[in-house]
């Protein structure tokens, strides 16, 4: 079954788009960390990322760091932190979030509340960083 990432690949579920190539998509994250919270997939549906191929994994840490850039521009942190956790969707996927303090990249908090249209926004206007 295919998972929820490389259903939005597919556009069978929406997201709010940063960025996109023919291998590797960011998109914001529906329960954010901070304003900005971006996930970067790559298209192929690998569940582990140390299973990703040398060269593969290489293209996702460069492209994340063009979205990071974005994101850093865009949004207010001392940086963006950048986390791979792999156990809550099986498919690769890398967390860039905002930071101002180690404790920003607790993932066990409540996410920010943004409305769809906040996120739409922001999305948007990090794409345009890019």
């Amino acid at each position: 079954m295919a998972s929820i990432f490389t259903k939005i690949v597919q556009g069978e579920i929406p997201c709010h788009k940063i960025a996109e190539t023919a291998d590797f998509l960011a998109f914001l994250d529906i329960r954010p960390l901070a304003a900005g919270h971006t996930l970067v997939i790559p298209k192929e549906e690998i569940d582990y990322v140390f299973d990703l191929e040398d060269a593969q994994l290489s293209a996702l840490m460069v492209f994340a760091k063009k979205v990071a850039k974005a994101i850093e521009a865009e949004v207010t942190c001392k940086r963006i932190g950048l986390s791979v956790i792999g156990l809550e969707v099986p498919h690769t996927h890398v967390h860039l979030v905002p930071i101002n303090q180690i404790s920003d990249m607790t993932f066990g908090r409540e996410p920010v509340k943004m409305s769809n249209e906040e996120m739409a926004a922001l999305a948007s206007r990090i794409a345009a960083r890019l």
